[in-house]
C-alpha cells in the first residue's frame, strides 16, 4: 500500500507516520512538509528525526520525505504521477486561529490553494481514499452542544475556520464530480508530547518556566474538548482503511462518496481546571518547583477575536461506523506532555 501523508513534520502527521510504520509494515509512505518557521523549526526537525529512527527499525517498509510546499502544483502532480498513491492523508495546513487574523495570506496559500492541488492530483491520479484534516472551528458560533456533524456550519468566526469549511465543500464537489472517496475529520483541540508551541498547554508551560504571566481567556470560563494525539491518530488510521462507498444515484450519476466525522474526547474541560491539572503535572515531574506561586502568574482576560466559548464533540457517528471513541483523560495526556517537556527542554535526553 502506498500512502502520502502531507504535514508529516507536523504534530499529528509525524505521529501518524510512526503509527503506520509500527502497525502496518510493510508499507510505503511518502511524507511531505514545507518545514516552515510558523513555530520552532527544531521541533519539526526532531519529529522528522524520530520518524527516521522508526523507519530504520522497519526495513521491510519504504519511507521517504519530501521537503516541499503544498501550493507547488508541479511538485504535487509529480509526486502523484511517480507514486500512484492508494491513500492520501492531507494534514498539511496553516494552523492557528489568532495567526489567521494577522497573516491571512498564509491560510489562502496552504489551506485553499494547497488543498485544491491535492484534489486535482486525486482527480488525475485516482486514489482509493482521500482523508483530510478539518477542524472543530467550523462550528463557529454554534451554541448547541455537543457539536454534531449534522449541525449547520455556516458561521465561521475566523479565516482559519472558513478555510477548513471550504475544504469540506471542495472535497464534496470533487467527490461528486469525479467519484473521489473522501473523508474529512474535524479535530478537537489536539494536544500531547512534541505538540505545537502555539497551543495553550505548551505556551503556558513556556511562560511559567520564564516566570511570565499566562493569560486565560474569557476570564477562565471557556471550555475545550481536549483530545490526546494518540487518540486522534488511531481515529485517522481507522478511517483511512474504510473509504465511503461509491454508489450511483437514480440519475445514473455518482452519489458523492463523502463523509465527515468529529474526533474529540467528548469531555469539555473548563480552562481553569485545565490549568490546575497542568500545573500539578508540571510540578510532579519537576518542570516547576513544588512551591511555585501559580496564582501570581495567572491573568484572566476577555475573549479574543476568533475564539469561541466552548467546543464539545458528539462522536456517536465515529463510534457507530468505526467502533472507536477517544478515551485518554486530560490528566493522563498532560502527564505525558510534562514528562516529554522535561526530557526535551530540561534534560535534553531526546536528541
Amino acid at each position: 500500500m502506498k500512502i502520502l501523508v502531507t504535514g508529516s513534520a507536523g504534530f499529528i502527521g509525524s505521529n501518524l507516520v510512526m503509527r503506520l510504520l509500527n502497525t502496518e509494515s510493510p508499507v510505503e509512505i511518502v511524507g511531505l512538509d514545507s518545514v516552515n518557521d510558523y513555530y520552532d523549526v527544531s521541533l519539526k526537525e526532531y519529529r522528522l528525526q524520530q520518524i527516521e529512527t522508526c523507519a530504520a527499525s522497519h526495513p521491510e517498509s519504504r519511507y521517504s520525505f519530501v521537503r516541499g510546499n503544498l501550493a507547488d502544483k508541479a511538485l504535487i502532480d509529480s509526486l502523484f504521477e511517480q507514486h500512484r498513491f492508494d491513500i492520501v492523508v492531507n494534514l498539511a495546513a496553516q494552523a492557528g486561529v489568532r495567526y489567521s487574523i494577522s497573516n491571512p495570506g498564509a491560510y489562502i496559500e496552504s489551506n485553499l490553494i494547497g488543498f485544491y492541488n491535492i484534489l486535482e492530483a486525486c482527480r488525475h491520479f485516482p486514489v482509493e481514499h482521500l482523508v483530510y484534516a478539518s477542524s472543530s472551528s467550523v462550528y463557529g458560533g454554534n451554541t448547541k452542544v455537543p457539536f454534531s456533524e449534522e449541525d449547520k456550519v455556516d458561521n465561521p468566526v475566523s479565516l482559519y475556520a472558513a478555510t477548513k469549511k471550504s475544504n469540506e465543500l471542495l472535497a464534496h464537489s470533487y467527490s461528486k464530480l469525479y467519484n473521489i472517496p473522501s473523508t474529512g475529520l474535524r479535530f478537537f483541540t489536539v494536544y500531547g508530547p512534541a505538540g505545537r508551541p502555539d497551543m495553550a498547554y505548551f505556551g503556558f508551560t513556556n511562560k511559567l518556566i520564564k516566570g511570565d504571566k499566562i493569560q486565560i481567556f474569557n476570564y477562565g470560563s471557556c471550555k475545550r474538548d481536549f483530545t490526546f494525539v494518540d487518540d486522534i491518530v488511531e481515529g485517522v488510521q481507522r478511517v483511512m482503511h474504510r473509504a465511503p462507498a461509491k454508489q450511483t444515484g437514480a440519475d445514473g450519476l455518482p452519489l458523492p462518496p463523502y463523509k465527515v466525522y468529529n474526533i474529540g474526547n467528548s469531555s469539555p474541560e473548563n480552562l481553569l481546571d485545565f490549568v490546575q491539572i497542568l500545573q500539578e503535572e508540571l510540578t510532579a515531574v519537576g518542570v516547576l518547583p513544588s512551591d511555585y506561586n501559580f496564582e501570581a502568574h495567572k491573568e484572566l482576560v476577555p475573549m479574543q477575536p476568533g475564539d469561541v466559548p466552548v467546543t464539545y464533540a458528539d462522536t456517536s457517528a465515529l463510534e457507530r461506523d468505526f467502533g472507536f471513541k477517544p478515551s485518554t483523560t486530560l490528566r493522563q495526556g498532560l502527564r505525558a506532555f510534562a514528562q516529554w517537556y522535561k526530557d526535551f527542554y530540561l534534560n535534553k535526553n531526546l536528541f
